[in-house]
């Protein structure tokens, strides 16, 4: 039996860890049939060690996407491995440390330009790059932490996840006659390289301790992972601007 992505082309952003959400959704994505290509900044080198990890060889893009030449040279590059796409993974999230840790209102514009644009803005600045690529239609799935909700510590990542939410649902509504879809799968709070940059995590992640219907498990990127990979397929094929949640339930429950 064919896995749900055979025969798929995918970009994914954002492996750079054996924990990342996003290593998960390329090896779920390869078991599944997809041939895949990831991007890495700003170590790329440390994306290929991790890379040599998954199920078969992948190549390695450095790809800063608030560089607007890289933007512009990256589906050349893309194509050098891939003549086509067929869906994009979206997991690039950063603020510098005085946007986080309870420094939100003392927090200058220039950081929160920063988050802003790395965080939110890229989602749409990503996939327009490799618009060329994406002539047949497809998927394009980025990675939220539930914006509904000032969560401790969080800061102006947010805002910039609320900003990330809004743009996926204009992708969703600008992209979709060209048969593309537009996603987010909120996941809960994982030990992630994003996550350990976050000053008082564990207090966050605490919450779910308390709160989650299900059993939360800090270390298992992998359900966010499937999320991602199906999505990517077929099996959502009249879905778009929306927002999965993979949080164990914690976003369905007041207190």
């Amino acid at each position: 039996m064919s896995g749900i992505l055979e025969g798929k082309r995918i970009l994914i952003t954002g492996v750079l860890m054996e924990s990342s959400i996003a290593f998960h959704a390329a090896k779920l994505a390869q078991e599944q049939g997809a041939e895949i290509i990831l991007t890495a900044f700003p170590r790329p080198t440390l994306t290929e060690r991790i890379a040599k990890k998954l199920p078969h060889p992948v190549k390695v893009l450095e790809l800063d996407v608030s560089n607007p030449e890289q933007l512009a040279g990256i589906a050349d590059q893309v194509r050098e491995t891939l003549p086509s796409l067929d869906g994009i993974v979206h997991s690039i999230g950063f603020a510098p440390q005085d946007a986080l840790g309870g420094n939100f209102l003392d927090t200058p514009w220039e950081s929160v330009a920063t988050a802003m644009h790395v965080s939110a803005y890229s989602l749409k600045s990503l996939t327009m790059a490799l618009m060329p690529l994406m002539q047949q239609g497809g998927s394009v799935v980025g990675l939220t932490f539930d914006a509904q909700f000032a969560w401790p510590q969080y800061d102006w990542m947010g805002p910039a996840k609320a900003a990330l939410e809004a743009t996926n649902r204009y992708l969703a509504r600008y992209l979709g006659p060209q048969d593309i879809r537009c996603n987010l799968v909120s996941a809960g709070p994982l030990g992630s390289m994003a996550a350990k940059s976050i000053p008082g995590f564990g207090d966050l992640a605490d919450t779910w301790n308390q709160r989650s219907p299900l059993k939360w498990d800090l270390s298992d990127p992998e359900p966010a992972g499937r999320a991602i990979v199906a999505l990517l397929s077929e099996w959502f094929p009249k879905t778009t601007g929306e927002i999965v949640h993979v949080d164990g339930g914690l976003h369905a429950i007041g207190a």
